[in-house]
């Protein structure tokens, strides 16, 4: 994901995928199996919440980024480790899900579904 320093929007928080440039084709069944996965504290999917950062997909696997909407979310492995496995269908490769450094926050969220969250 890139973003201009010292930018605070929604849009400039909203991550891209690098392999929405590289597998086009294969965004949307990995997009779609993604967002089955739910955070069971906040009930929404993985993806409205912001937690994928990046998709890098090369020859023979995938590498998926994510991060948590707390460092020590009790769900977090369970949450890490159901993204790989979708991943793994929807994309039909071996998939490693590493977790980011970067500190998650509301405007990483979906456009649309912070205002309709009911905290801000």
């Amino acid at each position: 994901m890139t973003e201009e320093a010292g930018s605070n929007s929604q849009a400039d928080q909203q991550a891209v995928w690098e392999a929405e440039r590289t597998h086009p084709l294969m965004m949307k069944p990995l997009a779609d199996s993604l967002s089955q996965i739910y955070d069971p504290e906040i009930r929404l999917n993985i993806l409205e919440l912001g937690l994928v950062r990046n998709v890098v997909i090369e020859e023979n696997h995938a590498t998926i980024t994510m991060i948590l909407t707390t460092p020590f979310c009790p769900y977090g492995p369970v949450l890490l480790d159901a993204a790989r496995q979708k991943a793994e269908e929807a994309l039909g490769m071996a998939v490693k899900v590493e977790l980011g450094g970067e500190y998650w926050n509301p405007s990483f969220m979906a456009e649309g579904v912070r205002d309709n969250w009911g905290l801000f």
